[in-house]
């Protein structure tokens, strides 16, 4: 396993500090915000400079019922390669249901979710698992996630469930203990027996991270200091094996420099006090032969049980038949809540021109229109909602919104001559009318 040693999540807001912070070997970047013909300059000077850049992918959807998308897969695999990255990781999770498999409406999460710990689910993850190990040029790690709800009738822990995984497919594991931390607190999840069942000898490495805990919920937010029970479960896992990276990730809400620096030190640390006294060599190996394929109706189950929990959060429709109500209501407040900020991150100028009512009206039309064809086209979607519904009442806020509409609504800019202007303002009050 390549040794990392300690880094740092490279996010835009941060990218000139994390430049001069001393100490950093390598960072993480969020695949789907990379273009790979244009790199961010501050990036190209980290790899100049020896900084190993590892690509982090968010919305391929490893555990949907579906087989991954090879459009998805390949941006990944182009991103590894622009990059030099001597691996690529995703989450175990679903992030999209419904379509061809279940014969309804496609459905889009627009945020990881967990996958059932069943032996469906499994056969599902590994096959998927092992076609984007086939279609990527660098190894693939895969990263255990943070849930507020639990699956009723599951089959495993997480411990063999993952263990499980790694042994069919080979697959390096990317293990966040800010996550474990979430599962203790939210589904009452052990960490050290998680640890206890992990093929720790499979990990490529482990990310840190902070949250706050809410009426008994745990938010794995991203946006809040590592606490010291993360801590405590990092320690846990450094006395068991010396972790080839360790990486702190934080997403919004960044601190000074100095206080990113000193979480870092407090990460270094915790891993050099507990460190192994003595730790055999151990290697990964891959299965060496192709198991059958899953069978269709494998798949077809999943997609039925994850359309009908992704239906229930992002559509309105009943709780499928053992989920706790009211966790679901708070996940699927989470999912609006998400769905407003990176819509808001995608196209600033709609909370620009509506103001503060821009979260408000966002969360109402959430409430009635799933997101189904990513975050572009749901802006789209709710500026024209908004538009077809006579608003914002303020005409110039009004007509800013029509013409931001207009001039992103086509598969190209809008087109300056008047005819195709008129053309595209005509189709859109027929669509009124």
């Amino acid at each position: 396993m390549r040794h990392l040693g300690t880094g740092i999540g490279w996010r835009p807001e941060i990218a000139d500090a994390v430049e001069r912070m001393p100490g950093i070997d390598w960072v993480e970047a969020v695949a789907e915000n990379l273009c790979p013909g244009h790199l961010p300059d501050s990036l190209l000077r980290l790899r100049e400079r020896g900084v190993t850049v590892v690509p982090h992918g968010v919305s391929l959807g490893l555990g949907d019922a579906g087989r991954p998308d090879e459009t998805r897969l390949a941006a990944l695999a182009e991103r590894a390669r622009a990059l030099g990255s001597p691996l690529v990781t995703e989450h175990i999770a679903f992030v999209r249901a419904g379509g061809p498999l279940t014969a309804s409406q496609p459905l889009e999460a627009g945020h990881l979710l967990p996958v059932p710990r069943t032996r469906d689910a499994l056969d599902v993850l590994c096959e998927n698992v092992r076609i984007a190990q086939d279609a990527l040029p660098v190894p693939l790690a895969v990263e255990n996630i943070a849930a507020l709800i639990s699956w009723p009738c599951e089959e495993m822990t997480e411990g063999q469930f993952l263990y499980e995984l790694v042994e069919r497919t080979g697959v390096r594991l990317l293990i966040d203990v800010a996550n474990l931390h979430t599962n203790h607190v939210n589904r009452g999840e052990d960490p050290a027996k998680a640890l206890d069942e992990l093929p720790v000898e499979a990990i490529a490495y482990v990310h840190v991270a902070g949250g706050f805990e809410r009426d008994g919920v745990w938010h794995d937010s991203h946006a809040h200091p590592v606490p010291e029970p993360v801590l405590d479960i990092l320690a846990d896992l450094a006395s068991r094996v010396t972790p080839p990276g360790v990486l702190l990730e934080r997403d919004e809400n960044f601190p000074a420099p100095q206080e990113l620096e000193r979480e870092l030190d407090a990460i270094r640390e915790t891993v050099r006090a507990t460190a192994p006294t003595s730790a055999e060599p151990t290697t990964v190996t891959t299965p060496a032969t192709s198991p059958a394929p899953v069978p269709a109706p494998t798949r077809q189950r999943l997609a039925l049980a994850q359309t009908s929990l992704l239906s229930a959060l992002v559509a309105g429709t009943p709780a499928p038949e053992g989920f706790d109500r009211t966790r679901l209501t708070v996940q699927s407040r989470a999912l609006a809540g998400k769905r407003a900020d990176v819509v808001a991150k995608v196209a600033p100028e709609l909370p620009e021109i509506l103001g503060e009512a821009y979260r408000a009206r966002f969360l109402s039309y959430a409430q009635t229109r799933p997101m189904s064809g990513g975050y572009r086209r749901d802006a789209l979607d709710f500026a024209e909602r908004l538009l077809l519904a006579g608003q914002p009442e303020d005409s110039e806020a009004r007509g800013r919104l029509t013409q931001w509409w207009l001039e992103r609504s086509g598969p190209a800019p809008l087109d300056a001559r008047p005819v195709t202007r008129w053309l595209r303002a005509a189709r859109f009050a027929l669509r009124r009318g």
